[in-house]
């Protein structure tokens, strides 16, 4: 029956169909409207209350006349619709004639007439009606599921009909005066309200036998299951497991298990997803599925059987889901493989003899859901025995295969290719638990081969429309993927067969070479998935090698170009979002398994600058990448060459890597709440390592066997890795340190100690808790280990307080430096103030000028000899009649040189030259030569 029949009315049967009723007369209608009345549609005064009390009368000999006589004229009366004020007595007497019935069949129709005006809107006054009558009508809609105790068919249909009513409701034959119609959803609300649901799924345990009626009620159900409110009470009724037990039962139509699958469809999607699993994971339940969803597997040929059996496939999928559920004890599983891999592996099973699935997009659906639902099963243990014989590895490992050319498949090719890659996902959860079977099979060939296709350049266009092919399209990144995913799950088991016999088939040198070559096809568009490609590799080589000395120098120096490449990435690629951050963790994990432990790796690293590259991403400061490059350095150093590389290192504002991990010392005391002054130094000696997390939690006494938190705290933090690192860079000898990060060092370089002393204080403390009394010498030895770690804390206290205050001294002493330098510059300045003054003072005053000119004639003659030397000739160095007390220049009168050949004492000698005749050669012009220490020339005063 369709969703169409649901909203017939069912106000008027057909001729053929009309419900005969067994009274023995007829009683007359009496009418009860005028014409004028009847014009105005109004309603006619009906005393309610007088039928009830006339139904609750007893002992008279004409009283049933009378009740059904009354009754109809409440039906003619009410022929539009039922007012909500007087919706409560209309089924008070409803449930008379209803308990009337059982005696007196001559009730049937009068309480079938009023169910059957319920299925019409009912009417309100006024607006607020709804909300004042809304109880009333809540319990009176609830009452209809109690009606259907009553055995009579044809009155159970009606209610059916009433309730499928409320949501195709139809307006009033009549407008009715002074009445409005109720909401279209009132109704439905209400029935939520009076848990009409409810009652209805109880009625389903009275109708058995009655294929009609029981149609009809799950009809009711499917539309009362879409709303979250009824799907929860219907649940609370065991609705999924009383519908899904006789998902089988006869019904030539097919209407009981549409209208069933559909309304457990509606209570997994509108209620709770576990409640439902819980319901329906028993035996009857699941044999029901079985045999409906086998029926449909064979018999099925129709667009809609396909349809139902693979919605009934969904519906046992998310049952699988549910460890508690008898899937193999009522031969589900069994089935289900059979008809995953029948297509695949020849089976001479009678069940799937001559059987073949279409290209339908049914047919196709149902494939990607066998393979989603053995994914689900193969996770319960007692299923592998099962997988095995199904032999579901094998037909699996005919999906990994290149596409052969020419051959006829009974697939599309975008069809295939989402199979393919589906069956390759399936086999990276399935293959892990069937070790022997993927052996047995050579799955590392199969896979190895078929990614050497996924590499090459043969021309192949993919579809790319899948889930599983998303970012492939026109390219075979997705196969590669999916591959790559099977290597991983695979190699991650730690199997020594399975990883030793891919490094004998070059799977290390093969990966490599992939990794090469996506390089090469970087594109943005397929960014995403390439990324993961190489993250993907990288685990699947780090698998290879973390525990195989020769996997490790077949890694070489081609393995470690490739991890210098990835860390040489741009650091704000790392919150694109778009997977770079798994590739760094997928690289800093490959240097762990893949470089440490090889020298010759080891020492090529260091040699390309690997260790710089750790560097810059450990200022990155990001934390999720601090613990393990930290641990990554750890390992490093024990290599002699690895400390010069780490102190040549330089980062931002000449920052030392020393400087770095004080910083980063800080930092994490900072997070962790350890109690640190101002200035950084210990506060508490005693404890100068507790956080804020130690000094919360109480100590406990705890086995032997179980890490105490002190202990555990070395793991949680990075305060041990670093303390490891500076402690093999020499904590004497570090470039680059503030004071403030010599007072860090302070606390770094006693670490050990200080967690020596830190658990032996729990030791004491434990004893102290669990009420023993060590021995005397024990006590003292305890008491001294803590009296002594106490000491160490004062030592270092003692020792930070000295480079304080030498660090203050020196700051002192270098303020005193550059206030000296500030007042040198400030007399420098006063200086050259006060020469400018007299110089203005000159070029102002006529007195002033003269005086200094006679002031420096004076000076002059005093600097020079008393005497003249003998045959000496005498040059003076001022020009006569000049009136300036500044240098003249450099020009000097020389009077020995004749006046005609340089034209007199000021003569332009670039216009001598240019007047004086140019004969020979012993007289040129020439460039000017710079005279050493030539005073600069000033304007004369």
């Amino acid at each position: 029956m369709s969703r169409a029949e649901a909203a017939e009315p069912a106000e008027a049967p057909e001729p053929s169909s009309r419900i005969k009723f067994s009274s023995p007369r007829q009683i007359p209608i009496v009418g009860v409207v005028t014409e004028d009345e009847e014009v105005q549609g109004a309603f006619k005064s009906m005393d309610l209350n007088r039928v009830i009390k006339l139904f609750e009368e007893t002992g008279k000999d004409d009283l049933e006349q009378r009740q059904l006589k009354s009754v109809k004229k409440l039906v003619q009366c009410y022929q539009n619709g039922f007012p909500l004020r007087d919706l409560a007595q209309i089924f008070k007497i409803l449930n008379l004639c209803a308990e009337k019935i059982k005696t007196q069949p001559h009730f049937i129709e009068p309480a079938y007439n009023i169910i059957k005006l319920c299925g019409l809107p009912f009417l309100k006054k006024k607006a607020s009606d709804e909300i004042t009558y809304a109880e009333d009508t809540a319990n009176s809609i609830g009452l209809l599921g109690d009606l259907m105790k009553i055995q009579n068919s044809e009155l159970r249909i009606q209610i059916c009909k009433c309730v499928i009513d409320f949501y195709h409701a139809e307006p009033p034959k009549k407008h009715i005066t002074g009445y409005q119609q109720a909401s279209s959803s009132y109704k439905i609300k209400m029935a939520e309200v009076g848990e009409l649901a409810k009652t209805m799924i109880q009625s389903l345990e009275l109708l058995e036998n009655q294929l009609v009626e029981k149609l009809w009620v799950l009809k009711a159900l499917q539309h009362l299951s879409t709303s979250e409110v009824n799907c929860t009470l219907m649940v609370k009724a065991q609705a999924a497991s009383g519908i899904c037990a006789h998902l089988n039962d006869p019904d030539p139509s097919g209407q009981l298990l549409f209208r069933s699958s559909e309304i457990l469809w509606n209570l997994l999607e509108k209620s709770s997803k576990e409640e439902i699993i819980q319901q329906l994971s028993n035996l009857k339940c699941l044999l029901a599925l079985k045999e409906v969803f086998k029926n449909l597997f064979i018999r099925g040929i129709s667009h809609y059987d396909r349809q139902l059996r693979n919605d009934i496939l969904v519906i046992t999928t998310i049952i699988s889901q549910n460890p508690g559920a008898p899937m193999i004890e009522s031969g589900f599983t069994r089935d289900l493989i059979l008809f995953a891999t029948f297509n695949e592996v020849k089976s001479q099973n009678p069940l799937v003899k001559g059987l073949k699935l279409s290209n339908s997009y049914e047919d196709f659906e149902l494939k990607k859901l066998l393979f989603n639902i053995i994914v689900i099963l193969c996770k319960d243990l007692s299923t592998i025995q099962l997988l095995i014989d199904g032999k579901v590895i094998l037909a699996l490992f005919t999906y990994v295969k290149r596409p052969e050319k020419h051959k006829i498949l009974e697939w599309s090719a975008a069809q295939y290719e989402e199979l393919q890659l589906h069956a390759i996902a399936t086999l990276s959860s399935v293959a892990p638990f069937l070790i022997d079977e993927y052996l047995f099979y050579k799955g590392n060939d199969q896979v190895l081969e078929f990614l050497a296709w996924c590499d090459n350049e043969d021309s192949f266009f993919s579809h790319g429309n899948s889930f599983h092919g998303a970012g492939g399209r026109g390219n075979k990144f997705a196969q590669m993927r999916y591959s790559l995913r099977l290597l991983r799950a695979m190699v991650y088991l730690e199997n020594d067969t399975i990883n030793k016999d891919l490094c004998e088939n070059g799977a290390i040198q093969q990966l490599i070479g992939i990794f090469k070559n996506t390089i090469s096809k970087y594109n943005d568009k397929e960014e995403a998935i390439l990324l993961e490609i190489q993250s993907d590799i990288l685990l699947i080589l780090s698998g290879l090698c973390e525990y195989h000395i020769p996997g490790k120098e077949i890694f070489g120096t081609e393995g470690v170009d490739i991890i210098l490449h990835v860390m040489k990435t741009d650091p704000k690629k790392l919150q694109s979002g778009l997977g770079y951050n798994v590739l760094l963790y997928s690289t800093l994990d490959s240097i762990w398994c893949c470089i440490l432990g090889c020298y010759p790796s080891e020492d090529y690293f260091l040699e390309k600058e690997g260790i710089f590259l750790l560097l810059d991403l450990l200022a990155l400061n990001q934390k999720k990448f601090c613990n393990l490059i930290l641990g990554i350095m750890v390992e490093f150093c024990d290599n002699p060459k690895t400390a010069a590389h780490v102190n040549a290192w330089r980062g931002k504002k000449d920052q030392t890597a020393a400087s770095l991990l004080i910083k980063l010392w800080r930092k994490e005391e900072k997070e962790l709440g350890v109690k640190r002054d101002k200035y950084g130094k210990i506060v508490d000696t005693k404890k100068p390592l507790f956080t804020s997390f130690q000094e919360e939690q109480k100590i406990i006494p705890l086995p032997a066997n179980c890490p105490t938190i002190a202990v555990m705290d070395v793991a949680e933090n990075i305060r041990a890795k670093i303390y490891a690192v500076l402690g093999k860079l020499d904590f004497e000898n570090l470039p680059g340190l503030s004071a403030e990060d010599f007072v860090t060092l302070c606390i770094i370089h006693r670490y050990l100690d200080f967690k020596i002393g830190e658990i032996w204080n729990e030791i004491y403390e434990e004893i102290k808790l669990e009420k023993l009394r060590p021995v005397t010498t024990d006590k003292k030895i305890l008491e001294s280990i803590t009296a002594a770690s106490e000491n160490i804390g004062k030592m270092v206290v003692s020792l930070q307080s000295e480079m304080i205050e030498s660090q203050a001294r020196q700051d002192v002493q270098n303020e005193q430096k550059v206030y000296t330098k500030i007042q040198a510059t400030h007399k420098q300045r006063e200086l050259a103030n006060k020469s400018w003054e007299n110089f203005l003072a000159r070029t102002s005053n006529a007195k002033t000028l003269k005086k200094a000119k006679r002031l420096q004639e004076k000076a002059i003659e005093s600097s020079r000899y008393g005497e003249r030397p003998p045959n000496a000739i005498f040059h003076r160095t001022d020009i006569k009649g000049l009136n300036a007390t500044v240098p003249s220049g450099g020009v000097v009168t020389v009077e020995s040189t004749p006046a005609r050949l340089v034209g007199g004492p000021l003569a332009d000698t670039d216009i001598a030259l240019k007047k004086l005749p140019i004969r020979g050669g012993a007289l040129q012009k020439v460039k000017a030569v710079k005279t050493v220490d030539e005073p600069k020339k000033s304007d004369p005063a």
